[in-house]
């Protein structure tokens, strides 16, 4: 798999960046033709992680750029910060459980959203979130 003209890095510090990202992401998956329904799932899905970025790991960084396979082209996006880890995984991507504070998706919604989900994460280092949403 392939970027086809490397990503675009977009800070996320506060609220309005969120905002960003959001947009960002919408005009990405614009470009590569997903269509209405697939768009409005991976920008929910990308906007619920930069959330996150933003309240547990303090803020971080998020990368978004174009994919292809070879068969076809989709959206990749990467949230990075260096917060303090998911301490409890297997409850974090369980099924229904939010703490409250986002759109009530948690990992779980957000990886439900998506193709492709990625969660690297160790206490005291970060996490880093990467998910992909091809074109059908």
């Amino acid at each position: 798999m392939t970027a086809a003209g490397g990503a675009e890095v977009l800070p996320i510090a506060g609220d309005d960046d969120v905002v960003r990202v959001r947009q960002v992401v919408r005009g990405y998956a614009q470009r590569v033709k997903l269509s209405l329904v697939d768009q409005t799932k991976l920008v929910t899905a990308t906007s619920e992680l930069a959330r996150n970025t933003l309240i547990y790991g303090g803020g971080g960084t998020a990368h978004v750029e174009v994919v292809d396979d070879g068969r076809r082209q989709g959206v990749r996006a990467s949230f990075e910060d260096e917060g303090p880890g998911i301490p409890d995984l297997a409850l974090a991507l369980a099924d229904g459980w939010s703490s409250g504070t986002g759109m009530g998706l948690g990992l779980s919604g957000s990886r439900r959203l998506v193709d492709e989900f990625d969660l690297d994460t160790e206490v005291g280092r970060g996490t880093t979130v990467t998910v992909v949403k091809w074109k059908r």
